[in-house]
Parts: C-alpha cells; sequence; structure tokens
C-alpha cells in the first residue's frame, strides 16, 4: 500500500527522529529504526538531507541545492520534491504543520 501525501514548494519538512544516519565519502545512508531499513543517498541527495535536520520548507532546500549544484530550476523542484516523496513513504521525513494563511 502506498502512502500518498501532496507535498509542494510550500510545505515545511523534516527528518523524523527514529533513523539515525550516517556520512560515508559524501553519500549518506539512512537507518529507520521502526522497520530496519536503511536507504541510501547520493551527493545531492545526502545534501538534502543535511538539510532536513531542522525544519525546511521544499523551497529552502530547493534554493539551497540551487546555490550549490549546477542544475535547471524546475529539474531540481521536480528532482527534490520526487526525493522528499520517497523519504515520507520510508518513513524518514515527516510534514511539519504550517501556520496556513
Amino acid at each position: 500500500m502506498t502512502l500518498t501525501t501532496t507535498i509542494s514548494a510550500d510545505t515545511t519538512v523534516v527528518a523524523t527522529s527514529e533513523q539515525v544516519s550516517s556520512d560515508l565519502a559524501g553519500e549518506s545512508v539512512i537507518l529507520n529504526l521502526k522497520t530496519g531499513m536503511y536507504f541510501g543517498l547520493n551527493e545531492v541527495g545526502a545534501s538534502v538531507w543535511t538539510l532536513l535536520q531542522q525544519p525546511r520548507s521544499v523551497q529552502e532546500i530547493c534554493d539551497q541545492i540551487l546555490n550549490e549544484y549546477e542544475v535547471d530550476s524546475e529539474q531540481c523542484q521536480q528532482d527534490v520534491l520526487k526525493l522528499l516523496q520517497e523519504l515520507i513513504e520510508s518513513e524518514l521525513i515527516e510534514i511539519k504543520d504550517a501556520a496556513s494563511a
């Protein structure tokens, strides 16, 4: 069963407390302590993971990745949203409720 959660540029996300992660030569490996499943991230994914240690909006994450890497803005947002969706489905990050205007 797939957990479908809609996230957008305004969504605030943060790493859950039920995981541990380690940096491996610029890449990251994350262990979900509830499920025992590992999740590996490449260099760019590891940069996103580092940003997720504090609550941040998807837009803030995209802005930082655009500053660090040479990538098209639209492609960056698509890739970040896809990664965040995978991390949500793997129960490694959670959506933080933000006060809606």
